[in-house]
């Protein structure tokens, strides 16, 4: 199996666990009721050849942004980090320019996933996106395959900012259907600014029954969008553990990249990353 020189994993996450703010951590997923730090994750990353990564917020919170930034500051082979701002605060300006300090802070995520119908069409939350482009700040849209209607509502209005799709918008791998993912994300694919992360694909699918094959037609489905120039790879470690190992997980993307050319490997693994979150 092909390895790149160098991988950068785009999406990951830290904490310790908190069983009050870490509520949405269930009793299915109790593999991840306990603390997932820099130590915690540098030897999976020295073992599968991954030479940096972006750690991506998981609690809505300032210090969750801050808790990031000083794990970044203390550990070198994190790259980069996308907090959380409140995007639709009055003072959101102040609020960016009191971060332009931080070289690591390169982006920031809203739970979007988990808010109503509509929120996507919030003014405040769409000025507040538009002005991370301003920051020369990217945005990384975590949302279901059934809320990409409203991401094609709200990306006319955002179309001046770097905006990545964390996930590939969580197709129903489950249950084998894709057509209205499959329709809704060629349209998001029409806008430039837009990249896809090759993540969180394990933890759609069922979790007992996958194997390679399992993620190939939807894989397919997001490089004949996107290209292989707007698309990175990320773990959702330790998310990813609810359905496969660090190595098991990264096994699926190498597989299915030993179809491109040398070049269009390194820019999945690792050159889109870089120039997309500026690391």
């Amino acid at each position: 199996m092909y390895t790149p020189l160098d991988i950068i994993d785009t999406h990951q996450h830290f904490w310790k666990y908190n069983p009050v703010r870490d509520k949405w951590i269930t009793d299915d997923m109790a593999v991840l009721r306990r603390d997932f730090l820099p130590e915690h994750l540098a030897p999976l990353l020295e073992k599968n050849n991954v030479k940096g990564c972006v750690a991506v917020q998981a609690d809505q919170s300032l210090t969750e942004t801050d808790f990031l930034l000083t794990l970044a500051q203390e550990n070198d082979f994190i790259k980069g980090v996308v907090g959380w701002i409140d995007l639709r605060a009055d003072d959101l300006d102040d609020q960016l320019k009191s971060y332009e300090s931080f070289e690591k802070l390169k982006g920031f995520r809203h739970i979007v996933q988990g808010e109503k119908y509509g929120f996507l069409s919030d003014e405040n939350f769409i000025r507040g996106v538009a002005r991370l482009a301003d920051f020369d700040y990217a945005y990384d849209l975590l949302v279901y395959h059934y809320q990409l209607p409203e991401v094609l509502a709200f990306l006319p209005e955002v179309h001046h900012v770097r905006i990545v799709i964390d996930h590939m918008a969580k197709p129903s791998i489950k249950t084998g259907e894709k057509t209205h993912w499959e329709l809704d994300m060629a349209a998001v694919a029409t806008f430039s600014n837009v990249h896809c992360k090759l993540s969180g694909l394990v933890t759609e699918a069922d979790p007992e029954y996958w194997d390679h094959d399992t993620f190939f037609p939807y894989l397919d489905e997001v490089f004949e969008m996107f290209g292989p120039s707007r698309v990175m790879y990320g773990s959702d470690w330790p998310v990813c553990l609810l359905a496969a190992e660090y190595n098991k997980q990264l096994d699926i993307i190498l597989d299915y990249i030993e179809r491109l050319s040398s070049r269009e490997q390194k820019m999945v693994m690792s050159e889109n990353a870089i120039r997309f979150y500026n690391l």
